[in-house]
């Protein structure tokens, strides 16, 4: 899950199939458990909390949301045993309109429709740019002058920043990094990695 920098450019280049990677910061304990910021798709009593660090541009986070996610929320989340949890690590260095399509997507969860646009963008991640973003919030029915107030204002910069900060703390240093009740799984890992660590919580 390697990066390489070409020369000048900061492209990258992607080593293998599943994960999008920067170099780790140190590692340090972090606190995995939900907080009432978070955004929950399911059941928030649920005995599994499946809590996803991610990167809205991020090839391979597209891959687990269009592959992975569907399954996930029809066999597990519909049936009240587990919750979703979508939290943002934006990979600025390589993937340029990273960060303000998180601030976005809080934008998007101050009118109310996080995982609508959250949707959306994931099924639109090659035409990612302020102006896409904009035009996408009124598609969705958003209140536009408000959206735009909040994203040109960066006023979610620190909330994208804290999920961010807390996933280096925990030793992330890639995308998606998945964890079920605090087991990691890696990059955009078949369904059936998540199956049975779900399964495997679900029996204990």
């Amino acid at each position: 899950g390697a990066i390489v920098y070409t020369s000048g450019s900061r492209s990258p280049v992607y080593n293998n199939a599943n994960a999008a990677q920067v170099n780790p910061e140190e590692k340090a304990v972090a606190n995995l458990e939900v907080r009432n910021e978070d955004h929950v798709l399911g059941n928030p009593n649920a005995k599994v909390a499946v809590i996803e660090y991610s990167d809205f541009e991020c090839p391979f986070c597209g891959r687990l949301f269009s592959d992975t996610l569907p399954r996930i929320k029809e066999n597990f989340v519909k049936s009240g045993d587990v919750k979703f949890i979508y939290r943002h690590f934006p990979l600025s260095s390589i993937h340029q309109s990273a960060q303000k399509t998180a601030e976005a997507s809080e934008c998007a969860s101050e009118q109310g429709k996080f995982w609508e646009y959250h949707d959306l963008v994931f099924g639109r991640q090659s035409a990612l740019s302020i102006v896409n973003l904009k035009v996408w919030a009124k598609e969705l029915g958003f209140n536009s002058s408000q959206f735009d107030s909040c994203l040109d204002s960066g006023k979610y910069a620190p909330r994208v920043g804290a999920d961010y900060n807390e996933g280096l703390a925990f030793g992330i240093g890639g995308t998606p990094a998945t964890f079920v009740n605090g087991k990691l799984i890696s990059g955009a890992a078949p369904y059936e990695a998540f199956e049975q660590a779900i399964k495997e919580e679900l029996a204990k």
